[in-house]
């Protein structure tokens, strides 16, 4: 009984083995008929046939007594409608725009459009951290900045003087961030809450409430009002 039973998991083990590498095999297949865009950038669809293969790849090596074939035709389903929808997508542009959504400008000719931000659930945290992944120090040197449907910004820079040295400076530390104050930052760059409100007044900006950014560095400030 012992070496039958013991027979019996080397065989298991065995079966998971194959499974494995010929699941494996077959993933790459799946993915490679899809397309290099499938693996470039992910939109929702892409994510979610993704996420349904491996799964189900998952499923068939652990269940060793289920046969692979039942696995197998899913994930081939899947590819084709995958394909299917490609295809579709590359002659209509109407539902391109359905399946993987539109790019939305988020600054647009240096003015944060806090309405296009309010649709996408994009906050002023989200773009501040994908600035700084660009090596972009301020939201000031920012003419466009675009969220792509894949949810990477693109961003294209204010040109500068050819004659203008390049500076180094501060990094944007926001002051205020949707009317909120951010005493913290103040704390930051010695600054006072009663300082802040003084320059503001000087500037022309009495309500605090509609200014959706406000960022100070190098002695200068970027200011922009909400909805404008």
């Amino acid at each position: 009984m012992n070496v039958k039973k013991g027979a019996t998991i080397v065989e298991d083990y065995l079966t998971i083995m194959f499974r494995t590498v010929f699941l494996y095999a077959v993933i790459l297949v799946i993915f490679r008929l899809m397309g290099k865009r499938e693996i470039g950038e992910l939109s929702i669809l892409d994510l979610v046939v993704f996420i349904m293969i491996g799964e189900m790849a998952v499923v068939a090596i652990e269940r060793v007594n289920t046969p692979l074939f039942h696995t197998v035709v899913p994930m081939v389903l899947l590819m084709l409608i995958q394909i299917s929808l490609a295809v579709i997508s590359l002659k209509s542009k109407k539902f391109r725009n359905l399946v993987d959504g539109q790019p939305s400008i988020i600054i647009n000719r240096g003015k944060i459009d806090e309405n296009a931000m309010r649709k996408q659930r994009y906050n002023f945290d989200d773009l501040m951290t994908q600035l700084r992944e660009k090596n972009i120090r301020s939201i000031a040197d920012v003419e466009f900045a675009i969220l792509e449907s894949s949810g990477s910004l693109s961003v294209i820079e204010k040109l500068k003087d050819k004659n203008e040295e390049p500076q180094q400076g501060d990094i944007t530390i926001p002051l205020i961030l949707d009317g909120n104050i951010e005493e913290e930052n103040l704390t930051r760059i010695n600054k006072t809450n009663l300082w802040l409100r003084q320059e503001l007044k000087k500037k022309g900006y009495r309500d605090v409430k509609k200014i959706s950014f406000c960022s100070y560095e190098n002695g200068k400030f970027f200011i922009d009002l909400q909805d404008e």
